[in-house]
């Protein structure tokens, strides 16, 4: 479903991504680690468009995101870190407004649907999103995606700042939108939650993809001792190369 394709992305003095491959298959969430300044945003913001590689393809659904971005934005949901909603406006009337933007006419009972599978709990769907907690924006994001049917989904950093038990909430909730049949990218420095939450986790560091696990077959402690191997290794090798 979301699929990279030899990626360069090249900024002036600096490659951001250097052939980046990297698949997501429907139903399943792929977790995308790595330090800061890794590429994980430059990732996400060419998956949603917001920036064209310098070469390389990248196809949500099959559809090329850089030749019809607005066809491949159709099909596609991004949850920020931060969800940006409207404060003095409840979250049935955030769902109502982001799925008119999307095309999607929803009454308040649909909308009040959508909400209750991103597990907002029914006592918030009409207070104004100013009251609410990080958690519970991720939430109304969340069901944002499932409103405009969207078929694939990114996150960037969706546990950061959640408390632990907000954190495995969502992350049962991401699960679901896998369950769905959503093919789900999640951007986390999180080990945990995301060995906990994804099919599969990749390691990238320096622009390139230098490691893959299948989630399941990888303890906390083994994923964590092999990300800071990797960094360590490419760190000392970028600090060895601009040195010469």
């Amino acid at each position: 479903m979301i699929e990279l394709k030899d990626v360069i992305m090249e900024y002036p003095g600096h490659r951001a991504l250097d052939g980046l491959c990297l698949s997501v298959p429907d139903g399943q969430v792929y977790g995308l680690l790595g330090p800061n300044g890794a590429g994980k945003s430059t990732t996400i913001n060419l998956i949603t468009g917001l920036l064209q590689p310098t070469s390389g393809r990248i196809l949500v659904g099959g559809i090329d995101v850089t030749a019809e971005p607005e066809r491949a934005r159709g099909i596609l949901a991004y949850v920020s870190e931060s969800v940006a909603l409207y404060p003095l406006l409840s979250g049935i009337e955030n769902l109502q407004l982001f799925s008119r933007l999307a095309g999607r006419h929803l009454n308040r009972r649909e909308c009040s649907e959508c909400l209750d599978r991103a597990g907002l709990q029914g006592d918030a769907h009409e207070r104004r999103v100013g009251t609410y907690s990080k958690g519970m924006r991720q939430k109304v994001g969340i069901a944002i995606a499932l409103a405009k049917e969207a078929r694939a989904v990114v996150l960037d950093e969706p546990s950061s700042g959640l408390d632990p038990s907000a954190s495995h909430d969502l992350s049962t909730h991401v699960r679901n939108l896998a369950s769905d049949g959503l093919a789900v990218l999640m951007a986390t420095h999180d080990l945990f939650r995301a060995r906990e939450t994804c099919d599969s986790v990749g390691l990238l560091v320096n622009g390139g993809l230098r490691a893959e696990w299948k989630a399941s077959e990888v303890k906390d402690r083994d994923l964590e001792a092999a990300y800071l191997d990797i960094v360590s290794d490419h760190s000392s090798a970028a600090a060895a190369g601009s040195t010469k």
